[in-house]
């Protein structure tokens, strides 16, 4: 790569107040979130700058903040590539090395809306149940160290804690993750930590405080060094930072915010409704149920994204059919949304060429995911007396992926909060019922309705024997013969 490509660097006019902290500032906001708010104010005006919050890893700080915080979004069409560069974000903080500075900031009168993209695992609750995990080890450090919160529900806890010592009203709190009802359940787990800190704050923020739910969607592949380069040649900049994402994109937002205060998204394209579950119920369970599907038979069988996989017509035909026979059936479809349009539509973009979505990356921190993309609807199918062989199917890849050696030998690296109970548990077991049995006995994450549901049992155990018998290609090939 030529050494001489200037780094990018921040517009003199793009500066605004900030209105919003973010915690995660991952890709997917800065792909998503971040550019509907760039747009928002750009529409209408308002101070709507972010603060972006790291909670474990200086990383992305080190990147950003020498090129003044702007980073180039670019997009992944079918017949080519679009730079973008984005200037919405004020600053950015490492949550270790200065907790109070970002309690600061979530207090500061200024800030109307603290959001959060911390995937599923950062809400530190139990799948199964979606409560507290009184036992995580962060939320431990938030118990015992007022001053230094770890987890994200904790941050969210002392600030609310702060404004209302301060006589302020408490801010908007707005999860942007695939989470089902993900405003009622992050509102459950603060409550649940409130509580346990100080009863009175908690009956306060039950109160005064919003949570609205909200469905996000768009594909952002992980970003690779290679990609680095190529957006340097694209651009003539070198960008430390830049996010990859698909031109899809669509946010749909329960209006419930403290005050009414929140950027114009109407202006931009957002979906302001008043119950957001349909929407999220449609996006969770084919999307995102279907990208997890995809995602361990895909990598058992040897792709590396979704698209490779897709491109195989064997895999093609079992996903469609999972759609059409066993996810839409027990779907309420959004108004005027047809369910097997959106459903081919879904099929259109996994098979973008654009995107490189691995396999092993939507692999990750299944544990956590399982529950609310699959394990749901799975029950509620076989409880309406639908043939679930494809879900099953998937439990079961799940189930071998997790073991961690793939078809050919070689060891997985297997991404997960639990991949070591896990492993250990299948390892555990000498033959495909025993694993079954071994898993399926993990309450985090599998319902009990489910776990002694013995046709179920027997069926998943069937779907993991195909696997090791046959490998992931022929067990999709066969799956709804």
């Amino acid at each position: 790569m030529p050494a001489d490509f200037p780094r990018l660097t921040r517009s003199a006019a793009s500066r605004h107040a900030a209105g919003i902290v973010h915690l995660g500032l991952g890709a997917f906001f800065r792909a998503h979130g971040a550019i509907y708010i760039a747009e928002a104010m750009a529409a209408s005006g308002g101070d709507w700058g972010i603060i972006g919050v790291s909670l474990k890893r200086p990383d992305q700080r080190d990147r950003l903040k020498p090129q003044g915080c702007a980073y180039t979004a670019l997009e992944l069409g079918p017949e080519g590539e679009t730079p973008r560069v984005i200037e919405v974000i004020e600053d950015v903080l490492v949550a270790p090395e200065d907790p109070a500075a970002v309690v600061a900031a979530m207090a500061d009168p200024g800030v109307k809306i603290v959001s959060l993209t911390v995937t599923e695992k950062g809400y530190c609750h139990q799948p199964a149940t979606g409560r507290l995990m009184r036992e995580h080890p962060d939320i431990e450090t938030d118990l015992a160290r007022p001053d230094a919160p770890a987890s994200a529900p904790g941050f969210i806890v002392r600030a609310l804690q702060a404004r209302r010592a301060a006589g302020l009203p408490p801010f908007t709190v707005m999860s942007c993750d695939n989470l089902p009802d993900n405003g009622r359940l992050l509102k459950g787990v603060v409550l649940d930590l409130a509580r346990l800190i100080e009863p009175a704050l908690a009956d306060w923020i039950e109160a005064e405080a919003e949570f609205p739910a909200t469905m996000v969607d768009r594909i952002v592949p992980a970003t690779k060094d290679e990609d680095l380069d190529r957006v340097a040649a694209l651009t003539g900049r070198r960008d430390e930072s830049p996010v990859m994402h698909e031109p899809f994109r669509q946010w749909v937002v329960e209006d419930d915010f403290v005050g009414g205060a929140r950027p114009d998204f109407a202006a931009v394209g957002v979906e302001l409704v008043k119950d957001v579950a349909p929407y999220e119920a449609m996006k969770l369970r084919c999307l995102n149920g279907t990208h997890s599907t995809l995602a361990y038979l895909g990598y058992l069988a040897g792709f590396e994204t979704i698209a490779e996989t897709v491109a195989d017509p064997a895999f093609a035909r079992f996903i469609t059919r999972v759609w059409d026979e066993e996810i839409i059936p027990g779907l309420t479809p959004p108004p005027g949304v047809s369910l097997t349009d959106y459903s081919r539509a879904l099929l259109a973009r996994y098979a973008n060429p654009g995107i490189r979505h691995r396999t092993w990356q939507i692999a990750m921190d299944g544990s956590q995911k399982l529950p609310q993309r699959i394990l749901t609807q799975l029950a509620e199918g076989i409880a309406a007396g639908r043939p679930m062989a494809g879900l099953t199917l998937a439990v079961a890849a799940w189930m071998r992926y997790v073991g961690g050696t793939d078809e050919t030998g070689a060891e997985i690296d297997v991404r997960d909060p639990m991949a070591d109970r896990l492993r250990e548990l299948s390892n555990g077991a000498a033959d495909p019922a025993g694993k079954v049995a071994a898993l399926l006995g993990v309450t985090e994450i599998f319902p009990q309705e489910l776990a002694a549901n013995t046709a179920f049992r027997q069926r998943l155990t069937a779907a993991y024997e195909t696997l090791a018998d046959k490998g992931a290609r022929k067990a999709v090939e066969g799956c709804h013969a």
